[in-house]
């Protein structure tokens, strides 16, 4: 038994690139999380795919848009967050030239070798790190998957120290990111908040002047039985919005729709952009969190850049007021933010929804 655990513990330790390495057939058992079902049914209406909403951003956003245009847009916007929570974001003003330096950058970065990965090893409390899932409980199950987790908002409070300097541009390229990403964000929200019939900033001022933002930089291996194993469990995000810079090439993302999984495809330079369940609280629920997940695959590794913002920890957030009323009561209690998010953490290693701690 003690031999055992301490495998366990040695496996746990290591980046799962490593264990894919060297684990030939089956992924230790931690990882082991399916019942190996090749037939499993994640795309039972191949119409799902094609109708993912793509919303075109500049049109929602620019002064020189007709005003029927910008209306048909807006609703479209509605109804992705109110029946999908996510939709293919285009118009977003960052250049494919600049998408390309960012996967570069991403990529040479998990092919650095291990122990160069392991500067970046955050300590015992740090948030900021390189590795793969943090232990939270005894009877956790593990995602096939490294990543590099930083905080990029508010600047003064990044740890520069988990910051690589190796690829040289790094660092560059991801403060450049967050500042587009960010301004991304505030237009977003803008339109999620006139499309519910509030004031324009109203998201905007919820998520606050010292709003946080996270960048989580994702590498999934391939799996040599990737039947078994999630790159990611299923899940929702736990705060106000999520963006994502998917892998241009390699499929993985799923979102469940209607009881059924559905494959995000790759669309090109867009971003993916969803909602997360502090807006689905402050919506009263009109804005869906989306429960979503990643599969690997047995040949190919998957990268992806995962953007989360939230307001900052001391902060309150509850329905708005104009949105309850007899017809749709209030679904959630005033919540702060910091009890919220450590309520989603252990909820999410036991494999369920936070957000229902949160019900009125």
């Amino acid at each position: 038994m003690a031999t055992s655990l301490q495998s366990d513990q040695e496996q746990l330790a290591k980046p799962v690139q490593e264990l894919a390495e060297v684990n030939g057939n089956e992924p230790p058992a931690r990882y082991i999380c399916r019942d190996g079902d090749h037939n499993e049914i994640i795309d039972a209406n191949a119409s799902f795919s094609s109708s993912i909403p793509t919303v075109d951003l500049l049109l929602l956003s620019s002064h020189s848009t007709p005003e029927n245009e910008k209306e048909a847009e807006m609703e479209k916007l509605g109804s992705a967050l109110r029946s999908w929570g996510f939709f293919q974001a285009t118009g977003h003003g960052i250049p494919s030239s600049f998408f390309d330096e960012l996967r570069d950058v991403a990529k040479e970065f998990f092919d650095l070798p291990t122990e160069e990965k392991l500067k970046y090893a955050g300590v015992e409390g740090s948030i900021d790190s390189y590795g793969t899932d943090s232990i939270i409980s005894d009877n956790q199950v593990f995602n096939w998957s490294d990543r590099l987790y930083l905080l990029v908002r508010p600047e003064h409070q990044r740890s520069l120290r988990y910051w690589p300097d190796n690829p040289v541009r790094f660092r560059e390229i991801l403060h450049e990111y967050t500042m587009k990403t960010s301004l991304v964000v505030q237009s977003t929200l803008k339109a999620m908040a006139r499309q519910l019939g509030l004031e324009k900033n109203y998201f905007v001022n919820q998520l606050g002047d010292q709003d946080r933002a996270y960048a989580r930089f994702n590498y999934y291996p391939p799996c040599s039985r990737p039947d078994l194993v999630y790159g990611l469990k299923p899940h929702t995000d736990g705060g106000v919005i999520t963006i994502v810079f998917q892998d241009p090439e390699v499929e993985g993302l799923q979102v469940l729709k209607d009881g059924q999984w559905v494959k995000v495809p790759i669309v090109p330079y867009t971003l993916l952009i969803n909602v997360a369940d502090q807006t689905e609280i402050m919506s009263n629920g009109i804005f869906k969190s989306p429960i979503h997940r990643v599969l690997t695959n047995s040949e190919r590794s998957r990268i992806s850049l995962a953007m989360f913002f939230a307001p900052e920890n001391e902060k309150e957030i509850e329905p708005a007021d104009l949105l309850i009323d007899e017809i749709r009561p209030r679904l959630f209690r005033k919540v702060k933010v910091k009890d919220y998010e450590e309520e989603f953490f252990q909820s999410y290693a036991q494999g369920k929804r936070g957000i229902d701690w949160a019900k009125a």
